[in-house]
């Protein structure tokens, strides 16, 4: 069971699954959103994800590759908890910095590296993705 929450401590959820996947996002979004060079995301069955105190805003906006994306976030601090596609699909991602236990990186893909700010080093042998996994 991983658990977490916003950084204030308002909002906090559970997930009973081990992320399918865990990527490195390189795109603008993400990377505006973090206030980072990339955003870190689990995969995970939205089944699997509920909340165990709050309740978080869910806003919509459109991504640039036309999807649209669905994200919860704390009202009170404003920390991203995860996403989802709008409408909803098999998956959804948890934003690893809102995990009590840092996300094991071993494994993980990075996406969106056509976006990726220069100077970003990316282990030898990392999965890379120029946009999502196409």
């Amino acid at each position: 069971m991983l658990t977490g929450g916003c950084q204030c401590g308002a909002v906090r959820h559970a997930v009973a699954a081990v992320p399918s996947r865990v990527h490195v996002c390189h795109c603008t979004e993400c990377r505006a959103q973090s206030s980072l060079a990339f955003g870190i995301s689990g995969i995970v069955p939205p089944a699997a994800v509920r909340l165990t105190r709050g309740t978080p805003r869910v806003r919509s906006r459109r991504t640039v590759s036309g999807k649209v994306l669905a994200f919860a976030f704390c009202t009170d601090c404003g920390s991203r908890g995860w996403h989802r596609n709008d409408p909803d699909g098999p998956e959804m991602l948890i934003k690893g910095g809102s995990l009590d236990d840092p996300v094991d990186l071993t494994g993980a893909s990075c996406i969106w590296t056509r976006s990726k700010l220069p100077g970003v080093v990316r282990p030898p042998g990392v999965k890379q993705f120029p946009q999502d996994y196409d």
